[in-house]
This record gives structure tokens, C-alpha cells and sequence, in this order.
């Protein structure tokens, strides 16, 4: 009865990682597409694309982790501030933003890739001009 149990609890891992993979595949978009636009080859394109996704495992655990430290820090920070949310803000606006992923254009310079997020003044305007 164990082995049938480890046998299913391993097909729907499986079954997670190939969708998780599947849903990057489809979410990055298509390399010849990217090509036409960038005015690279496709071989180029789709080249740059696989190296960003191999490079946003690794950055995105790390980013991740980063913010989810910060989630807690900015947390205990509101605690032992009484409550200022401006405090709290503090730690969590730039842990929280920022990029989560590696695209092809930071891998270019085209964009720069931001690890930690903007200040609370810059991101407070922002939010209110989506309005």
C-alpha cells in the first residue's frame, strides 16, 4: 500500500511541475514573435528567452525569499513601532516590489532589472494615479 501512495504522490508532482512549466512557457510568449520585434534572429531570440528563464529560477527563489523576509520584518517593525504604518512601509515597499522575473531585455540592457523596489514616496503617487 506505501508504494502505491509514493507512486501517486509522485505523479502529481510531476503533474505540477509540468503545468508550472507549461503556464512559463505560455506567460513568456513566443520567440519569433520576440525576434520580429527585437530585430534578432529567432535562434537569438529564443536563446536569450531560455537563459532568462534558467536565470529567474534561481533570482526568483532568491527575490522570493527576500520579500517574504521583509514581509516579516516589516511586520515586527509595526509592532514595535505601536502600529506607524509609515515604519512598516518602510521595510516593505522595497522588499515587496521590484522584479520577480528575469526578462530577455534585462539580459540585454535594454531594461534594468530591479531587485530592490522603490522608496514609499516614489510608489505612493503611482498608486493613486491608476485611479
Amino acid at each position: 500500500m506505501t508504494t502505491s501512495i509514493r507512486g501517486l504522490m509522485g505523479s502529481k508532482r510531476n503533474l505540477v511541475i509540468g503545468a508550472a512549466f507549461g503556464l512559463l512557457i505560455a506567460w513568456t510568449g513566443n520567440p519569433a514573435i520576440a525576434a520580429e520585434q527585437s530585430g534578432t534572429s529567432p535562434e537569438g531570440a529564443a536563446g536569450l528567452q531560455a537563459v532568462s528563464w534558467l536565470a529567474t529560477v534561481p533570482y526568483g527563489a532568491v527575490k522570493v525569499a527576500y520579500a517574504l523576509g521583509g514581509g516579516i520584518i516589516g511586520g515586527l517593525t509595526w509592532v514595535m513601532s505601536g502600529g506607524d504604518t509609515e515604519a512598516a512601509k518602510a521595510v516593505w515597499i522595497p522588499s515587496m516590489t521590484g522584479d520577480y522575473i528575469v526578462q530577455p531585455e534585462n539580459l540585454t540592457g535594454e531594461k534594468p532589472l530591479h531587485f530592490v523596489g522603490g522608496s514609499s514616496e516614489k510608489s505612493q503617487p503611482e498608486l493613486f494615479t491608476s485611479r
